[in-house]
């Protein structure tokens, strides 16, 4: 049986992997997530005076199919796990059991929790996946 706990956020993923004998599999996936910083407005000296609109709906649609790919990249190193733990910072973890559940149906069912967890280094993620599982850890990495 091999349980896996994800973290992520909007910039990486960490996949943590571990069989019943605590035999370690660590993977990163870097998502390719352009940064925004809308740029426009005149500056007039008048209160609501003339001003450039920015349109980010643009933005707003690259950026969701960037998150779509971020997504499915993460899912190629799902196929094998009989269980699935989501965790990590903000809502990204909810949004990709999300399409997890629209798109992944068969990966969905394997998720056993969602959980939001802060920033941790990756013996931290590791530790936080083993306890989780309830897995004693091996001497082996």
């Amino acid at each position: 049986m091999k349980s896996t706990g994800i973290w992520l956020d909007s910039k990486t993923a960490y996949i943590i992997t571990i069989d019943e004998q605590g035999y370690r599999n660590t993977q990163v996936v870097l998502s390719k997530i352009e940064d925004f910083r809308p740029h426009g407005g005149s500056g007039t000296r008048f209160k609501g005076g003339p001003q450039d609109v920015v349109q980010d709906s643009k933005y707003l649609e690259r950026r969701n199919h960037q998150f779509k790919t971020y997504f499915k990249n993460i899912t190629k190193y799902l196929s094998d796990s009989d269980s699935i733990l989501i965790f990590g910072p903000a809502m990204t973890g909810h949004s990709f059991a999300k399409e997890l559940e629209e798109k992944y149906r068969s990966l969905f069912l394997k998720v056993k929790e969602v959980k939001k967890a802060d920033s941790m280094s990756k013996n931290q993620l590791k530790a936080y996946v083993l306890d989780y599982y309830n897995i004693k850890p091996s001497s082996r990495v």
